[in-house]
């Protein structure tokens, strides 16, 4: 590669994180454009459902007949694809608040959406195809942005996952009850034909005997088998990180907090916030967003989570608490966690370290009490020494501690 092409890569880099920065987009990019994506994309495959919902609404009794005599091939095809449009709306929800389940049941239902479309009974225009793989392609390349797990939010989706399922595998059996044997007459007998279905329990007593019906049972039993597998991913993984926790953490008993510091993140500038406080007879807890790895200097009052999570912080006994230290080396981080504190303790005292001068303006903005402005201070002592003034210490202390 030729120097001047260096150079020009260099520049580019360059204006991309000046550009990155000035408009703070860490705070909605990537999840925000992914979650309207992903909305779009589940609106698109909901037509065939919307089509059904307004001949209801026009012509009831005809809708009504068309449905218990069963719908024809090109119109049962597209019941999955509804199926998976609903989920992927609802889970657009779910990105934006970067949550690892929504991700997870994202790039599944979109990944189950283009192996439905590339089938021989595919109903979807070529055009979907090129969108659900794109879309498949930007949920792998961002999976680092979607970390957050909450257990009371994972068994929402979970739960909103599983009745939905549950529902398009009652409706698609009752209506094409007359393609299986012995028939499907009654919602009763759908119900337990998708519960055995979706539990791979398969006793064999109804078995479809048309194309339609065998394409219905495979989306069936692999939509079952993906809301299954994410929805105990949701449960057990934050009760797993407890017990683990706990384990770790043995002896420990629950603690009664009150007016204490609240420390959030795992950097230096935190740890050794934490060390320094505690040093000084101050009661801290300390929010970190991963498990310690084993044999790790664990702070005495130790709670994993998001520290922007308004369950995490009533856990950590905010509402009691003297002060929020938003510490972590991610501004947009330490912004969500000065608002998730604030709305649930309006009066509480917030401190937010800024890492990028370019953010002060903006992380002023969620009206922190003090920002830690330690980039700025650096530049000041540097600019101090170069050109041989004295060294202020009332005049660093103000640099240092921007009061809003």
């Amino acid at each position: 590669m030729y120097p001047h092409h260096h150079h020009l890569l260099r520049a580019l880099k360059s204006f991309g994180h000046r550009l990155y920065r000035h408009l703070w987009m860490a705070a909605w990019f990537p999840h925000i454009p992914l979650a309207l994506a992903v909305g779009l994309s589940g609106l698109l495959q909901i037509r065939q459902t919307l089509t059904v919902v307004s001949e209801f609404i026009t012509l009831p009794q005809q809708a009504l007949t068309r449905l218990t005599e069963g719908f024809d091939a090109s119109a049962i095809r597209g019941v999955p694809h509804d199926v998976i449009g609903v989920l992927l709306m609802m889970m657009s929800i779910g990105l934006i608040m970067r949550s690892r389940l929504a991700w997870m049941v994202t790039l599944l239902m979109t990944a189950a959406s283009l192996l439905l479309e590339l089938s021989p009974y595919a109903s979807q225009p070529l055009w979907l195809e090129f969108i659900h793989g794109s879309l498949l392609i930007l949920l792998i390349l961002s999976r680092e942005h979607f970390q957050r797990a909450s257990l009371a939010t994972g068994t929402l989706f979970a739960t909103t996952g599983m009745l939905l399922t549950i529902s398009f595998g009652v409706v698609g059996a009752y209506v094409l009850g007359a393609q299986f044997k012995p028939g499907i007459p009654d919602f009763v007998t759908a119900l337990y034909f998708t519960i055995v279905t979706m539990s791979t329990v398969g006793y064999g007593d109804i078995i479809p005997i048309t194309s339609e019906a065998r394409l219905f049972t495979i989306s069936l039993v692999i939509l079952g088998l993906l809301v299954f597998a994410t929805s105990l991913t949701a449960i057990l993984g934050p009760m797993m990180n407890k017990q683990l926790l706990n384990l770790i953490q043995p002896r420990r008993k629950p603690m009664q907090r009150k007016d204490h510091i609240i420390v959030v993140g795992n950097g230096s500038l935190a740890r050794n916030a934490a060390k320094s406080l505690e040093t000084r007879g101050l009661s801290v807890t300390v929010i970190w967003p991963t498990k310690p790895p084993e044999c790790a200097d664990l702070p005495c009052d130790l709670i994993i989570g998001d520290g922007s999570d308004s369950e995490i912080l009533l856990q950590a006994q905010v509402d009691t608490a003297r002060a929020v230290l938003a510490l972590t080396d991610d501004d947009s981080d330490n912004a969500f966690i000065i608002l998730a504190a604030k709305d649930v303790n309006e009066k509480i005292k917030t401190v937010a370290a800024v890492s990028d001068a370019h953010n002060m303006d903006k992380l002023k903005r969620v009206h922190p009490d003090v920002v830690l402005a330690l980039p700025v201070i650096g530049a000041e002592l540097l600019a101090m020494a170069l050109s041989g003034e004295d060294i202020k210490a009332d005049a660093l202390f103000e640099q240092l501690l921007q009061l809003d």
